[in-house]
């Protein structure tokens, strides 16, 4: 009897409600310290990707050079007859993108652009129709995933959509004449007319390539409401042609003010215009992007069309040489107020210079 009153008597062991809800505050402190900590850890594996992406880019560019001794054009390809449809040829609006297919191990893709064929019931050309052509051509709406950042934020598309981009081609301190078949742009891919590494003679390690650029959705033009500068470009800003540092008013901080924006960027990964697959170097990465007229496609016929990305503080950028190096945004870029130039030095600073294939500056460490 004494035993079994000794047994009641024995205290239970558990915790009071204090101590439970100490312990879930001291759970909830360390989630919250750890948490900044995995988003890092896992942005600096996407920015990893972005990286990785890109070194690929170069390899492909470096072996087409080495058969083609040239670069591609990142706007060629062949005419069409001027059909209503487009479908007679692919207009010379092929991106750069096309012509790697094969040099990033995807031959059977781009087997199935260079013989045409019967889609949809609708027969197509040997290297396809237009570059924009709608929904029931399936080369140009499957998605090479090599194409996509993983840090930017593009929605796969579905089987009827068109493919889609993160990188962008160098158009270098281009700011007028970005689409033009009959002149050379200061960067390496222009349209129709291609440099190869003798043209680079500020040497390829000191030349861009390749960089990122985000997506934005294939929009129109509308009346920005936050737009993040990021992901929209800024329309009718005419006087960019002569000083571009102009840009930076239409915008305030990230977000574009208030102004007419559109964002055609990364959703025709098939389409060599300019607004479609390129950048230039005449702002920084991140700065606002403006376009000089008010077309509401991606046919602009010049502007500042600056890298940008989702990673903390810069972009990633392929060089000439094969080299992936991180470009921050806050990179010298000289006197934006100057108006362009054809030949000789860039006035846009480090960032110019490196656009530009053959201005003979001195870019040292950036």
């Amino acid at each position: 009897m004494s035993s079994l009153n000794a047994l009641k008597r024995a205290p239970r062991m558990a915790f009071t409600l204090v101590e439970l809800l100490v312990v879930i505050a001291i759970i909830g402190v360390l989630v919250a310290l750890l948490l900044p900590a995995v988003q890092a850890a896992r942005e600096a594996a996407r920015r990893t990707q972005c990286s990785n992406g890109l070194k690929q880019f170069g390899l492909a560019l470096m072996n087409y050079a080495d058969v083609f001794k040239r670069f591609p054009p990142r706007r060629g390809g062949s005419t069409g007859s001027g059909d209503a449809a487009r479908i007679t040829g692919n207009f010379d609006r092929l991106s750069a993108f096309v012509p790697l297919l094969p040099f990033i191990e995807q031959k059977p893709l781009a087997d199935a652009i260079a013989s045409g064929g019967t889609y949809g019931g609708q027969a197509f050309p040997p290297g396809g129709p237009a570059a924009w052509y709608g929904s029931n051509y399936v080369p140009w709406n499957t998605q090479v995933q090599l194409l996509i950042c993983p840090s930017d934020k593009i929605p796969m598309p579905t089987s009827t959509q068109h493919a889609r981009n993160s990188f962008a081609f160098s158009l270098g301190d281009q700011i007028i004449n970005h689409n033009s078949n009959s002149k050379f742009v200061r960067g390496i891919f222009g349209s129709q007319l291609c440099k190869g590494f003798n043209d680079l003679t500020d040497g390829s390690s000191n030349t861009i390539a390749m960089s990122e650029r985000t997506w934005g959705g294939d929009q129109g033009i509308v009346n920005a409401s936050g737009h993040d500068v990021r992901i929209a470009t800024a329309v009718n800003v005419t006087s960019v042609n002569s000083n571009p540092g102009s840009c930076y008013t239409q915008a305030s901080g990230t977000e574009f003010n208030g102004i007419q924006v559109k964002a055609r960027f990364g959703a025709l990964w098939t389409d060599g215009q300019a607004e479609r697959v390129g950048f230039t170097t005449v702002l920084p990465p991140n700065a606002p992007s403006c376009v000089n007229d008010g077309n509401v496609n991606a046919d602009s016929n010049g502007g500042v069309l600056n890298p940008s990305s989702y990673h903390p503080g810069g972009v990633n950028g392929l060089f000439a040489d094969g080299s992936v190096r991180f470009v921050n945004q806050n990179i010298n870029c000289g006197n934006t107020a100057a108006p362009p130039v054809t030949t000789g030095k860039s006035p846009y600073g480090v960032w110019g210079a490196l656009g530009s294939t053959e201005g003979r500056e001195a870019v040292g460490e950036f």
